[in-house]
């Protein structure tokens, strides 16, 4: 008994170690109140949306979408997108193929904005599917889960097939809905995982999932990591149906933070 105490104990401790140091560092070159400490940069933080109207992006924002055109994406193997763009937004042409951005990321905000089709069509995964890729591994479902039932880990703002999100936070097919996604890459070292990804997503300004670990490419089992690239493109899904996405820009984040 003694021996699986120490163990126990020995656990315990390696978690709280591990928490401790996974998580941002108070920079002890500075004193409390430091007044010769640097001072962040200056931004514009932007302005929010209306169902009328994308708002702008913080100044520090790479935009993906302009409202215009699909010239920072592109499809399957680096060809042409063929995804519409017209009337401020992107809307999916079905089974045309993933989309992937040209630029790659690994720790990011994002701000997409996404319309499910009216009427809507279909029932379960059937109804307004599509997905955020982060990496192009790790998707943050899209769905049209307003009043429409599917399983737990699949329904709009889960992180598919591992972790459903807190609480259902759709709005109804046409209206104008926000992801707002704090992603952080995982860690590897040679061919070994070192970190694992991590993500806290809002959707439309509610907190779904709240930076969870997410254990592997989504939508495959058993769960397991890929060794990839310190950062990859982003991609949206083509899942058969014309779901409509607005004002997506990003800001990377320095890594490990």
């Amino acid at each position: 008994m003694k021996i699986q105490r120490m163990t126990l104990c020995g656990s315990v401790v390696m978690l709280i170690f591990c928490l401790v140091h996974s998580m941002a560092q108070v920079d002890t070159r500075w004193k409390m109140n430091d007044r010769n400490r640097p001072l962040p940069p200056v931004i514009d933080p932007g302005t929010a949306s209306t169902q009328d109207s994308p708002g702008s992006p913080p100044s520090d924002a790479l935009v993906l979408f302009n409202g215009k055109d699909l010239s920072q994406w592109v499809g399957a193997e680096g060809q042409p997108a063929k995804w519409k763009a017209e009337n401020g937004y992107l809307e999916v042409v079905p089974h045309s193929g993933y989309i992937h951005t040209r630029q790659s990321f690994g720790d990011f905000q994002l701000h997409i904005e996404f319309a499910e089709p009216v009427p809507a069509v279909g029932e379960d995964q059937r109804r307004g599917n599509s997905g955020v890729l982060l990496m192009g591994q790790y998707e943050i479902q899209v769905l049209d889960s307003y009043h429409s039932n599917t399983y737990a880990d699949g329904q709009a703002g889960a992180v598919y097939g591992q972790y459903p999100p807190q609480v259902n936070a759709s709005r109804p097919p046409g209206q104008w809905q926000t992801y707002d996604i704090i992603f952080h890459a995982p860690l590897f070292e040679g061919d070994k995982l070192q970190r694992k990804a991590r993500v806290t997503v809002l959707q439309n300004g509610v907190l779904v999932q709240d930076n969870v670990e997410i254990e592997g490419v989504t939508g495959y089992e058993p769960l397991a990591y890929k060794v990839v690239p310190n950062k990859l493109p982003l991609a949206l899904q083509d899942h058969g149906n014309p779901v409509r996405f607005r004002n997506i820009w990003v800001r990377e984040l320095a890594p490990g933070q």
